[in-house]
C-alpha cells in the first residue's frame, strides 16, 4: 500500500495493525475450509512481537503462539538494541520522555504489561546472537508465560541471530516448528 501506509505502523504498535490482524483472521474464520476451533498464531521480528501482543488480547481466538524474535518488553527492548535510530523512528521516542505522546502510546502497548491475559500456549524461539531484539526478551516471555501457569517452550540458538542460517538448526526449528502446531492444532 506504499510508504505511507507501512510508515503508519511506526509509533502504533498495539493499534491500527492489530486491528488488520483482527479483521483479517475473522474473516478468514468465516470461510468453509477454515477450522475456527483451530487457529494457531505466527510471527517473526514485527510479527515475534505481534503475536506477544496478540496473545494478550486474542479473546479466545487462536489455540497456539509461536513468536520467533519478538519484542516482549518494549522498554528494555528500546535500551537494549544496537539499533537505535530504528528504536527511536518506530518507537516514537524514549519511554521516560512523558510529554510525548506517541512514545506514551508506544510503551502503554508493551506486551509484557498484558501477561495477566496470556492463557494460550506459546513457543518462543530466539538467537542468542541477534543484536536487534536480545534472547533476553524471548527468554522473558517464556517465563512469563510459565509463571502464569500456560504451556510454553523455548527454543534458544546460541550460534545465530535474527534469522536461523545454519542447516541443522534449520531443521530443529522445522521440526519444533511442526511439533508444536501439531500438538495444540490437530485433531486427536
Amino acid at each position: 500500500f506504499g510508504k505511507e501506509w507501512n510508515e503508519a505502523i511506526s509509533g502504533d504498535y498495539g493499534g491500527q495493525c492489530m486491528k488488520d490482524y483482527f479483521t483479517a483472521i475473522d474473516e478468514m474464520a468465516k470461510e468453509p475450509y477454515v477450522d475456527k476451533d483451530r487457529l494457531g498464531c505466527v510471527g517473526a521480528s514485527f510479527g515475534g512481537f505481534s503475536v506477544y501482543w496478540l496473545a494478550g488480547h486474542h479473546d479466545k481466538r487462536f489455540k497456539a503462539f509461536i513468536a520467533h524474535d519478538g519484542i516482549f518488553n518494549m522498554e528494555m527492548q528500546y535500551l537494549e538494541t544496537e539499533e537505535m535510530w530504528f528504536a527511536n523512528w518506530d518507537m516514537g521516542g524514549a519511554y521516560w520522555e512523558k510529554n510525548n505522546p506517541v512514545a506514551q502510546r508506544t510503551f502503554a502497548n508493551s506486551p509484557h504489561l498484558f501477561v495477566d491475559k496470556w492463557d494460550t500456549p506459546i513457543l518462543c524461539i530466539h538467537g542468542e546472537k541477534d543484536y536487534r531484539i536480545l534472547a533476553g526478551q524471548g527468554m522473558a516471555a517464556f517465563n512469563a508465560a510459565v509463571l502464569r501457569g500456560v504451556p510454553a517452550e523455548l527454543l534458544i540458538y546460541p550460534d545465530e541471530n535474527h534469522w536461523v542460517l545454519k542447516p541443522q538448526n534449520g531443521v530443529l526449528w522445522q521440526r519444533t516448528f511442526f511439533e508444536w502446531l501439531d500438538q495444540w492444532l490437530k485433531k486427536n
